[in-house]
């Protein structure tokens, strides 16, 4: 459900402005405000195995109603004193100076006006009880799968998770790994920083949900429109937020809702969604 109607120019500012006029709209009719009932944030590393590479992550989490909003941050950009905000309008969220914490608001407030387990365009996949690695390599094989790839095609990925790149040679595609903070993947792939050199080489791009926090998602969206290949999000950052562009410009979402799948050794869902009307399969 979305509270503007979205095309392919839609930015993530476009769609927040349209949920705060949503919000003041309500309380101008004299309908109580949407709470933000928890506002607090994690900091959580992990290693898959004890020779693998260390992951470091920041979400900042937003609870309203029965959703959890999240996205990633940059260490420094956000502290313990967001916690003060819980019991405050979501507007107040929104209109925040900071763009992680406006995105997880928007996440939440998305997700609990339409969660993922209700949307029948979902595909509900229960990731198996497991070791770290065993759920990451599940879940990833999931994510590589969100695209008909085929042996030669080449693959944005941005942001890199080295199961993820084991997940696309498994599928005889050619990873193009991009992210900020690695320089080489597992196996010793370079890794590109440059986000359109990358996306110019690729016949499909995936790429992390990250991208919602830190504002290159409407340029990487409108790039690979430009170019008429596939695009899909994996998301734990704003999920809810990239499914709003499913079919413009967005072909595919995996969304993990908190607690995510790093966080559990329990089998957990994953909501899989791919929009029927696009092309998935890329050419090579």
């Amino acid at each position: 459900m979305s509270v503007m109607p979205l095309h392919d120019d839609s930015t993530i500012d476009d769609l927040l402005a349209s949920v705060l006029r949503h919000e003041r709209s309500a309380e101008d009719d004299g309908r109580a405000p949407t709470v933000a009932n928890s506002v607090f944030w994690v900091q959580h590393g992990t290693r898959l195995t004890p020779e693998s590479a260390l992951y470091r992550n920041r979400y900042v989490l937003v609870r309203v109603g029965t959703a959890f909003g999240a996205c990633s941050f940059d260490d420094g950009e956000l502290g313990p004193e967001i916690a003060e905000m819980s019991g405050r309008p979501v507007r107040e969220l929104l209109a925040h100076r900071s763009m992680p914490l406006r995105t997880a608001a928007l996440d939440a407030w998305l997700g609990a006006t339409s969660p993922h387990r209700a949307d029948p365009r979902a595909r509900v996949v229960t990731l198996p009880a497991g070791t770290p690695r065993e759920r990451a390599v599940a879940r990833d094989r999931e994510i590589a799968g969100l695209l008909d790839l085929r042996p030669g095609m080449r693959v944005g990925l941005i942001g890199v998770v080295n199961p993820l790149v084991e997940a696309i040679r498994a599928r005889g595609a050619t990873p193009l790994p991009c992210d900020l903070s690695m320089t080489e993947t597992q196996w010793g792939d370079p890794v590109e920083r440059d986000m359109t050199r990358v996306i110019d080489r690729a016949d499909a791009v995936i790429a992390t949900g990250m991208t919602l926090g830190n504002g290159t998602f409407d340029p990487l969206r409108r790039r690979c429109l430009d170019r008429r290949i596939p695009l899909a999000i994996y998301a734990q950052s704003g999920a809810a937020v990239a499914r709003e562009y499913l079919g413009r410009g967005v072909s595919a979402v995996s969304a993990e809702h908190f607690p995510f799948s790093q966080f559990s050794a329990d089998a957990s869902p994953l909501y899989v969604y791919r929009h029927p009307g696009d092309e998935v399969v890329g050419h090579v």
